[in-house]
């Protein structure tokens, strides 16, 4: 069955999660050897022991959610679920990465730490008076009609940071840009904003100083052609080669992810099966809110995989 695997991002991290994968498969467990031992983290303890607010700060929530999507991964294909094509949302795109042959394992505990790190040095840099930057969720209205709002605040500090389903955006900008932006959105028809679990204006300009510091980093870091489809958050369509993954590496750190076009790509090149493997279900949510002509499932316990590999 042609199957495409969906990785979550920042935000469907939860205390606890992948304890059941990681006892049920030594695979798994030589996963978190390879992150602790190249990251210099505890990794046990950071998913099976840390609170939420642990959990939010950038550098280990980069390492913790990569590792629990690349143990779901790893699960699923002991029980013979070998994706044909996968993708991932916002830092959930770099478990596709690895899965699709572009970066290896080795390489990448390391590599999101260090992203993570950049990210919230910069996320730092864009708190104010008002209090921390981040994102919040604009549920209930189309994404030309929240353009078209925060363009005539005329502002610099809050931006449309994810297009995530035809009737949901996610802003991302500083306490008082998102204010703003709030009610700009609301105003123009928008059911409700709420605040998402994350603790940067990731996705936008405020970001410019990571991007050019991952830059510096990827430089030294090598990538291989794709040996299976992988589709980019920045562009919506496939990854064609080493160089553009690299480049679109560094893109994304300030760009929109554009999962609704990634996701128009994904539904036309024709997979029988989506599986979102990783914490949570925010993938399983937007899929179904994109279309209604498929199912996308979670794979992030192991009573979910056995599930699915049960049909």
């Amino acid at each position: 069955m042609k199957t495409c695997i969906l990785f979550p991002g920042q935000g469907a991290q939860y205390s606890g999660m992948g304890r059941d994968l990681f006892e049920a498969s030594a695979k798994v467990k030589e996963l978190f050897v390879i992150a602790s031992e190249t990251t210099n983290l505890d990794t046990q303890k950071l998913l099976f022991e840390a609170s939420e607010e642990e959990l939010k700060e950038t550098d280990k929530t980069q390492v913790a959610v990569t590792l629990m999507n690349l143990a779901a991964a790893t699960v699923l294909e002991e029980h013979g679920i070998v994706p044909d094509g996968c993708a991932g949302f916002s830092l959930g795109e770099y478990s596709a990465l690895c899965i699709a042959g572009i970066i290896e394992v080795k390489d990448l505990f390391p590599l999101v730490k260090m992203r993570g790190e950049f990210m919230e040095k910069a996320s730092r840099n864009a708190d104010t008076a008002g209090g921390n930057a981040g994102m919040a969720a604009v549920i209930g209205l189309a994404y030309d009609i929240a353009f078209q709002s925060l363009e005539q605040l005329h502002r610099s500090d809050v931006f449309i940071a994810n297009h995530t389903s035809p009737v949901q955006v996610v802003l991302a900008g500083t306490q008082e840009g998102l204010a703003a932006g709030a009610e700009a959105v609301k105003a123009a028809g928008a059911r409700r904003v709420i605040p998402l679990k994350v603790s940067g204006p990731f996705h936008t300009p405020l970001l410019q100083s990571a991007q050019e510091e991952l830059e510096g980093l990827l430089s030294g870091i090598t990538f291989r052609d794709p040996g299976k489809t992988v589709y980019s958050n920045v562009t919506g369509g496939r990854i064609t080669s080493a160089d553009e993954a690299k480049h679109l590496c560094v893109q994304q750190v300030t760009s929109s992810v554009l999962w609704v076009k990634e996701e128009q790509a994904i539904q036309a090149d024709g997979y029988a099966r989506y599986i979102e493997a990783g914490p949570g279900t925010v993938l399983k949510g937007l899929w179904k809110a994109f279309t209604d002509t498929s199912e996308c499932r979670s794979a992030g316990k192991m009573e979910e995989i056995v599930q699915i590999s049960e049909g």
